[in-house]
């Protein structure tokens, strides 16, 4: 210690020149392994405070370092001359430090921890306080006075710097984290134990590496060039993550590394810091976290849009708008054709080999059937797959299977599921997915037969529907007249339009019923309510409508008749238990109310006269020639099934051309339009009356709005077409016994006018008869009428009220065949009332050199 001079301390600061000599040092020096050398930058010294100064024999100082300037705060010019005792010791501990300051100078070393606080600032403010530990090593001026070289070095910079190690320590050696430190060669300089028991070794088996070492080559490169970045610019990264493998393993594994750069203590960069966390398991909870978001968002949009129509194929398609390509890249939907076609147990369903109709396919990659996967199957082809497919398999046990991708091949992953709906499969869906798309897994195939299972209950349901739809279409269809109605005096039109697939059939319908003396009942009626119920009403409604309008009453009587019986549909009792307890509260519980609305009206073709009643129903419109069309004026009345209240007639004489149109609410209400505009629109629609009348009909649905679906549409049309005066031949007779033969005379003359000769025969026999039972039997003066037109029609009108009754006569009777030799040579008989009698009458087909004529001799025989 003694060779170091107090007076030779040079600066000891080490970024000036004095580290630049010491290789001139190191060549003088005394030969072996020791090499004198200047510390690299970033050396300890960087980080410790250490400083020298000398004192003086008068225990003055006399050297002041540099260091001792940073250290102190205390240029070297204040500090010379300066009793370090005074200056830095607290006045309690002076007198203890006078005392070694002369041991000191007595020739002894000390060595110690001193308390010391900074001389008072200039401001007036009180120096800071610190703690130095002190090495003193008495020397020798070149006078050889005693003096000493103190070496001074800041004890909390030491703690500081333990502190410090204790951390660098932990992270090295505890932390649970991948750590390492890097150089600026992108070399590993240094690892904790953590990241050397991911990889294999030591933590000392990975000096030197680089990151291609353990990351494949275009990760390593990335990670490489992130790195460097960083080593230039000090911007630290923070969550990148870094996909690579372990030794011994094949699994993908995944890290997030945070980077930053390191400094040394005089600022100057020296490597970057590496933090990495496993994130592979956080990485596959997140997928999962988002594999079940993302099915739960298909499934929620596959309950909001399939289901929504109920047409199958529609269904079906919907289904595939869900899954093409949020979940496969191609998928079909077959269905079996026996349910499409209605049959409830089609052959085949046992072993899954039933004929198939697709119905649906999607692709979101091209619009080619699947390539590889056998011959390609049309959209609306009807197929079967073999049995032993993995299709036919999954239609089988109703469970998913997997079919195996064609070599070759554009998919790699199929999935057949079968579509259960009800314990019951109706068809089979197929979803793919394509090369470079993930393959299905558990997770996916438990997403397909959910996906299927909800589309294939829209689907059972939709053809339930259709099925319950098409009988009760079928039954309505065939309570409605059967082709083009004909009538005498009329040329008739009529449209039937049912509502639509998504709405149930209604009680709507139109009626065309022949009647005695060339006159014809036209019927038009609508049943409240949808669905069966009201097509089994409306069946039971028409069918006493005609048995009605066969007994030949008023349109008034009808609709009171029919009034009953409606009533009685809705109780069980039927109408006489309606009768009973009409005054009575009615049992909702046993009992329906059926309400009904209607318009009867009865056309005379002689006399062009019509007579209306109406029960609730819209009024008829008419179109008289060169007019405008305007609704009738026919009281409404109250709907059949209320009771109560009379319905009213009203008499329109129409004229010859004249339009007369019967309809439903269908066809002038809707949700869109109000009642009084469809009706204005209607009447406005018949402009042209003079067109043929298929024009009309067809003009006014397409003029009006018709496809609102909302109920049925019931349109009848009739333009008038009076008999010509020379097809009528009108006589009264008296009530006398000659008016017999005078009645043939007339039915003779009349016959051979319109050229009838071969009816003569029959005729004047019926006539005979006829008047002879009004002779007899009737009461005032004896009306007998020709009427011709499709056939012909006699009438024998008189006063009186009872109607003749047909009985088999014995053989021993003298009488009681002339209305039994009516039936046998007419082609119909009968009577009705009239407001001042009766009327009888029969009816014989026209001559057309086809139908044979009763001979009258034959006809008499056959009665012995």
């Amino acid at each position: 210690m003694s060779e170091i001079p107090a007076k030779a301390t040079e600066s000891e600061d080490p970024s000036d020149g004095a580290r630049a000599g010491t290789a001139e040092t190191a060549a003088a020096a005394a030969p072996g392994d020791a090499v004198w050398q200047s510390s690299p930058p970033g050396s300890i010294y960087d980080y410790i405070k250490v400083a020298s100064f000398s004192i003086g024999a008068g225990g003055l100082v006399d050297q002041w370092s540099l260091r001792a300037e940073q250290i102190f705060g205390i240029p070297a010019e204040r500090a010379v001359g300066m009793d370090p005792i005074e200056a830095f010791v607290d006045p309690d501990l002076r007198e203890r430090g006078q005392r070694k300051m002369a041991e000191i100078l007595d020739g002894r070393e000390w060595t110690g921890v001193v308390p010391f606080r900074m001389p008072d600032k200039a401001d007036g403010g009180r120096g800071e306080e610190g703690i130095a530990e002190v090495y003193v090593m008495p020397t020798r001026t070149a006078e050889g006075e005693n003096a000493a070289v103190c070496i001074v070095v800041d004890v909390r910079t030491l703690r500081s710097i333990e502190t410090d190690l204790a951390a660098s320590q932990s992270i090295f050696g505890q932390s649970p984290f991948g750590f390492l430190l890097i150089d600026t060669d992108l070399r590993i300089r240094r690892a904790n134990v953590r990241f050397s028991s991911i990889f294999g070794g030591t933590p000392d088996d990975h000096r030197g590496k680089g990151v291609h070492d353990y990351l494949p080559r275009s990760e390593a490169e990335r990670v490489a060039a992130t790195l460097r970045r960083v080593l230039e610019t000090g911007n630290s990264i923070t969550d990148m993550h870094v996909t690579g493998f372990v030794p011994g393993s094949e699994e993908r594994r995944h890290w997030s590394i945070n980077l930053y750069r390191v400094h040394s203590g005089t600022g100057r960069p020296i490597g970057i810091a590496w933090l990495g966390l496993d994130i592979t398991a956080r990485r596959a909870a997140a997928r999962e976290a988002a594999a079940a978001r993302r099915n739960l968002a298909l499934l929620n949009e596959a309950g909001a849009r399939i289901g929504n129509s109920l047409d199958l194929e529609t269904t079906a398609r919907e289904l595939l708008d869900v899954v093409v390509p949020g979940f496969c890249d191609l998928a079909t939907v077959d269905l079996y054709q026996g349910l499409l076609a209605g049959d409830e147990t089609p052959p085949g369903l046992a072993d899954g080999s039933a004929e198939l109709r697709r119905v649906a396919f999607a692709s979101a990659v091209s619009d080619a059937p699947f390539v590889g996967g056998g011959v390609p199957v049309a959209v609306g082809a009807v197929h079967h797959y073999p049995f032993n497919s993995p299709c036919a398999d999954a239609l089988r046990t109703a469970r998913p299977q997997h079919v195996p991708a064609a070599d070759g091949g554009l998919v790699q992953s199929t999935l057949a599921v079968p579509m259960v709906a009800h314990d019951t499969v109706v068809g089979l869906a197929q979803f793919a997915r394509t090369k470079g798309s993930e393959p299905f897994g558990d997770r996916d195939r438990e997403l397909a037969v959910e996906l299927a299972a909800r589309a294939a209950v829209c689907i059972d349901n939709a053809r339930l529907y259709r099925r319950e739809h098409e009988r009760a279409l079928i039954l309505q269809r065939s309570l409605l007249p059967p082709g083009d109605p004909e009538a005498s005096g009329l040329d008739i039109a009529c449209r039937y339009l049912p509502g639509n697939a998504a709405t149930e059939v209604g009680g709507d319908w139109f009626d065309v019923i022949e009647l005695p003396g060339h006159r014809t009942a036209l019927v038009v009626g609508d049943v409240m309510g949808r669905g069966l119920r009201a097509a089994v009403a409306m069946g039971e409604l028409r069918t006493a409508v005609r048995t009605l309008a066969l007994l030949d009453l008023e349109p008034a009587e009808v609709l009171s008749a029919l009034d009953e019986i409606a009533r009685g549909l809705g109780t069980p009792g039927g109408v006489q238990q309606a009768t009973r307890t009409a005054r009575q509260p009615r049992d909702a519980d046993l009992s329906e109310v059926y309400l009904a609305t209607c318009v009867y009206a009865v056309y005379d073709s002689v006399t062009r006269r019509c007579t209306f009643a109406n029960a609730g129903h819209l009024p008829p419109v008419l179109v008289e020639p060169g007019e405008a069309a305007l609704m009738l004026d026919v009281p409404p009345g109250m709907p059949l099934g209320v009771g109560g209240e009379p319905f009213e007639e009203v008499e329109v004489e129409l004229p010859e051309g004249a339009l007369l149109a019967l309809y439903t609410d269908g066809l002038v209400e809707s949700r869109d339009h109000p009642l009084d505009e469809g009706l204005q629109a209607f009447v406005g629609a018949l402009t042209d009356p003079a067109q043929p009348l298929e024009d009309v009909c067809d003009h006014v649905l397409s003029t009006l709005d018709t496809h609102h679906g909302e109920d049925d549409i019931a349109l009848l049309m009739a333009r008038v077409q009076g008999l010509p005066a020379d097809s009528v031949g009108d006589w009264t007779l008296p009530r006398e016994p000659r008016s017999v033969g005078r009645a043939r005379e007339y039915a003779r003359g009349q016959l051979l006018t319109w050229g009838l000769e071969p009816l003569v025969d029959t005729t004047e026999l019926l006539v005979s008869e006829l008047v002879t039972n009004a002779l007899r039997y009737g009461e005032g003066e004896i009306r007998l009428r020709l009427l011709l037109d499709r056939t012909l029609v006699c009438e024998v009108w008189d006063s009186g009220l009872v109607q003749p009754r047909r009985r088999r006569a014995r053989d021993t009777d003298e009488g009681g065949r002339g209305l039994q030799l009516v039936g046998l040579l007419s082609a119909a008989w009968g009577s009705r009332r009239t407001p001042r009698g009766k009327t009888v009458w029969f009816e014989l087909p026209l001559p057309d050199g086809e139908t044979g004529l009763t001979d009258p001799a034959e006809a008499l025989l056959s009665l012995f």
